[in-house]
């Protein structure tokens, strides 16, 4: 049994590989490298470097691994990106996934597994969010998200062919081996600039909207290590193979933490103090939102071992002083 993993060039999917490379599986990675990177891919990973909405490219890749189970990340993710270009997002995020879901059940592969995002919630106002909430994206990066989503709750039940959603809260640090981590260049992760600018990369990093209403005016979020979820993955690759039904599922902790918190949290691991300018509301940023997490422990028997702020931040440090300056 062979994994594709789509996207498995970039932040997350890199990830994803070295997990299930962890656990003895075999991958191949479909990746365009318009943002992944050739070198977070292990020598030893099969690279294709092609477009997941290339129906005969992903058909050939299917029948000559002999696939078992797609796991989707490849897509865009910049939220205010979104609003500029609504288009260019529903074509990458949505078309795209149609052409590679079209493309599983054609071939008869039976698990999927699609990065779905907390953006589908919108600005949900009651903390912890469950998957029951109402989705209202205030983006067309969520609402790109959720119609991938829909498409797959569909396709379940037409076809033989079981998916799992996880909608990801937000998402940061590094592997902690030191493996892989957040090398998009102009990446607009929290986490990853405000470590960028603690170690002088940016010479300062900006604070957008301090109106909102939480505890200290800024954005509220809930922060997951990049391997808990990469481990949340491989939990729903079981869930699925077992013959579990099609779900969708939050990731994340249900811990909240501002970003003027996260930003301290940064001076204090690195030891440095840096500019922080405060900048308005970015469009499509909801004040709030943190997961409820019950049913992915419950479903997938997931329990995150990385459930720490500081040691997210050490982690997504230490693989930012291995980068070299931009």
């Amino acid at each position: 049994m062979t994994v594709l993993v789509t996207g498995g060039a970039g932040y997350i999917g890199s990830h994803m590989v070295l997990a299930l490379r962890d656990q003895g599986e075999t991958v191949v990675v479909l990746d365009n490298l318009s943002t992944g990177q050739r070198r977070l891919v292990p020598a030893e990973v099969n690279l294709v470097v092609g477009d997941v909405g290339d129906r005969a490219l992903v058909a050939d890749v299917i029948a000559r691994h002999g696939i078992d189970a797609i796991i989707h990340f490849a897509g865009s993710i910049v939220v205010p990106d979104s609003v500029t270009d609504p288009l260019g997002y529903y074509h990458n995020n949505t078309v795209k996934s149609h052409a590679l879901i079209q493309s599983a059940v054609a071939a008869g592969v039976p698990h999927f597994i699609f990065s779905s995002t907390a953006a589908v919630y919108g600005n949900p106002g009651n903390e912890p969010v469950s998957e029951d909430a109402a989705t209202v994206p205030v983006s067309p990066y969520g609402s790109s998200k959720l119609m991938t989503e829909w498409m797959l709750r569909d396709t379940s039940a037409a076809h033989d062919f079981r998916s799992v959603a996880l909608r990801y809260f937000n998402v940061a640090g590094a592997d902690p081996q030191g493996r892989s981590g957040q090398a998009t260049p102009r990446a607009t992760h929290l986490i990853k600039v405000a470590c960028e600018t603690a170690l002088g990369k940016r010479p300062h990093m900006e604070i957008f909207g301090t109106d909102y209403p939480t505890p200290d005016g800024t954005c509220l979020r809930d922060y997951i290590h990049v391997s808990d979820l990469a481990r949340a993955h491989a939990a729903a690759l079981a869930y699925l193979r077992a013959g579990g039904e099609a779900i969708v599922l939050n990731c994340g902790y249900s811990k909240g933490y501002s970003v003027l918190e996260v930003v301290d949290t940064v001076k204090r691991v690195s030891g440095r103090d840096f500019e922080v300018r405060l900048s308005p509301r970015r469009p499509g940023d909801p004040a709030a939102i943190v997961a409820a997490s019950e049913r992915i422990r419950a479903t997938l028997g997931w329990q995150p071992e990385l459930d720490d702020l500081e040691a997210i931040v050490r982690h997504a440090l230490a693989w930012e002083q291995s980068l070299p300056a931009a």
